[in-house]
């Protein structure tokens, strides 16, 4: 029986993929050229101006038209950006969700109309063909890896993002949980926001989110350290939040004394780590998720299935940056942005 749905999930699968290339090519059938590849993004960050080098260079090597949008105000403008592209025609969208759990319907339709995956941020219960990222769950266990090897004595713990809505978000805050407070291996679990978990050494005191507010995330630290002046560690989940925290502590005369843990690799945070007052980050790639979602997008708009791997995840692997390898990747990036 498993074996018969896999099979008509599959056939399912393909048949809106036939249908949404179709269509596609119907709206364009009078303005041949390039294949239209459009990568959208779930706000507006450095990690995405990364992000959107790797794109567009995918797009001058693979010959393939690509635009890039990052929508500034929420869901609404994210939505707004998709439809727009319907409408031109575009022949394929990487989409990073805002809110999977309730964008179903959404991207279900999107994906009726034109290839779709998605990206950095998955909705793994859609029609979505494939998602390019990294394992979020595996990486918040990298993180608290990270944390439990600098607190040797434990300590109180808060942690800072933009919203939990992500699909990435959710997972990179369980990782970080579960790895910390020593539990099983289980990227379900989901502990929420309000309550205090603790176990032996560790308490994670508050998690704040932000809504991609800079001004607000940096009052959500500032609230923390007031409310526990006792803490030991400050946890951004991304990009932004380890560099605003890093004001707030400068700010409250904390640094040095509440150590810091980053995701992503803004270059506030690559200098944090040179400076010492940042531990470490865990760093995706951004710059691959914009080169292989072009790439597999022009694949799948000439037809070719067999790009998609059969567990429809291309694992691009999180790393970990510390004070012992931070220039050479400092330098990596650099080079990959053909940045001085």
């Amino acid at each position: 029986m498993r074996k018969l749905l896999t099979l008509i999930s599959a056939v399912v699968a393909a048949a809106l993929f036939s249908t949404a290339i179709s269509l596609t090519a119907c709206k364009r059938s009078d303005a041949p050229g390039l294949p239209r590849i459009a990568y959208i993004t779930n706000g507006v960050a450095s990690f995405w101006t990364i992000a959107k080098s790797g794109a567009e260079a995918a797009g001058q090597q693979l010959n393939v038209k690509v635009s890039v949008h990052m929508p500034a105000e929420g869901i609404a403008d994210q939505k707004r950006i998709v439809e727009d592209l319907l409408i031109r025609g575009v022949d394929g969208i990487a989409l990073s969700p805002i809110d999977s759990a309730n964008q179903g319907s959404f991207i279900n339709e999107t994906a009726s109309k034109t290839a779709l995956i998605t990206h950095d941020s998955d909705a793994p219960n859609t029609n979505r063909l494939a998602y390019i990222g990294m394992d979020n769950y595996q990486a918040g266990r990298m993180l608290g890896e990270l944390i439990r090897e600098s607190l040797p004595n434990g300590g109180k713990l808060a942690i800072f993002v933009g919203r939990l809505e992500q699909d990435n978000a959710r997972k990179r805050r369980q990782g970080v949980i579960d790895e910390v407070l020593g539990r099983s291996f289980d990227s379900s679990r989901y502990d929420p926001p309000g309550e205090l978990l603790s176990y032996q050494k560790f308490s994670i005191v508050v998690t704040l989110t932000d809504q991609f507010d800079r001004v607000k995330a940096k009052a959500n630290c500032e609230d923390a350290v007031l409310r526990h002046p006792d803490l030991a560690g400050v946890v951004g989940l991304f990009g932004y939040n380890a560099p605003v925290c890093l004001e707030a502590l400068k700010q409250n005369n904390k640094l040095g004394t509440i150590k810091v843990f980053s995701f992503d690799e803004a270059d506030e945070t690559l200098q944090g780590i040179k400076d010492g007052v940042i531990v470490g980050t865990i760093v995706q790639n951004p710059y691959e998720y914009g080169f292989q979602s072009v790439r597999l997008l022009k694949e799948l708009v000439a037809g070719n299935l067999f790009a998609i791997p059969d567990s429809k995840f291309i694992d691009i692997p999180a790393r970990r940056i510390d004070r012992s390898n931070v220039e050479q990747f400092w330098k990596e990036l650099r080079e990959k942005l053909a940045q001085p």
